[in-house]
């Protein structure tokens, strides 16, 4: 990623780091059409010390590239449970409501000209549900069981598993089957000509939150229940 400066324009960091919106939107800075000036004019605009914006800039900027250098290759089952609950479940529990109000936002602008965003709308609505509820129920009560077998072969939590992995399955086919729609009905994250800073930072998030979901799933049913299951 880049290292950013005072002298870096604010659509710039936003289009890098696609989260620090939330910050500029926090902050009362327009990322959108008042974008193209540099950190340090826009934090002076808003009266706010330049280098503290900066350092908080910095921190996001931290934050998600160890999000994106985190890697399971060569990782045991527990650490690869570990793994899955620091990276992705980590991203999704921040990602899915911030992006929530940029979503709602983009809707009420340009609904009545896009109509195809209430159906964006109502799917990510869908999909932040689903999401949120299904990586709870894995971190409470699914993660919890694996590691007692992994630990404990023969715990009778083994015969408690196979049906529980079978319901997370079908819940990743529904995940799935809602981004195969979001992709549709977006034309592949396609931009309208008049697309504005909002549409283009929602479609963005969007396919990143795609990206990062198909490899949580792929981990889980490919990797980590693959294996849960030989010990069945």
């Amino acid at each position: 990623m880049s290292t950013f400066t005072l002298h870096t324009h604010v659509s710039d960091i936003v289009s890098c780091v696609p989260q620090t919106a939330d910050l500029f939107r926090s902050l009362r800075i327009d990322f959108c059409c008042g974008g193209q000036i540099t950190l340090e004019a826009a934090a002076a605009q808003r009266g706010l010390d330049p280098e503290e914006v900066l350092s908080q800039v910095k921190l996001l900027q931290d934050k998600f590239e160890k999000y994106q250098e985190r890697r399971p290759a060569s990782l045991s089952a527990p650490e690869l449970i570990e793994h899955i609950q620091h990276k992705h479940h980590a991203f999704l529990r921040d990602e899915l409501p911030a992006l929530t109000p940029y979503v709602t936002k983009l809707v009420r602008v340009r609904g009545e000209r896009h109509p195809e965003l209430l159906r964006v709308q109502e799917l990510f609505s869908q999909l932040k549900k689903e999401l949120l509820e299904h990586t709870q129920d894995e971190e409470q009560n699914v993660f919890p069981l694996m590691v007692r077998v992994l630990t404990e072969p023969e715990s009778v939590a083994r015969k408690q598993l196979l049906p529980l992995i079978t319901g997370l399955e079908e819940e990743h086919s529904s995940a799935g089957g809602i981004l195969q729609e979001l992709r549709e009905v977006t034309n592949d994250w396609e931009l309208p000509d008049d697309a504005c800073g909002t549409y283009r930072l929602v479609y963005q998030r969007l396919a990143d939150l795609e990206k990062d979901t198909y490899e949580h799933i792929h981990l889980e049913n490919n990797v980590l229940f693959q294996e849960i299951r030989t010990l069945l």
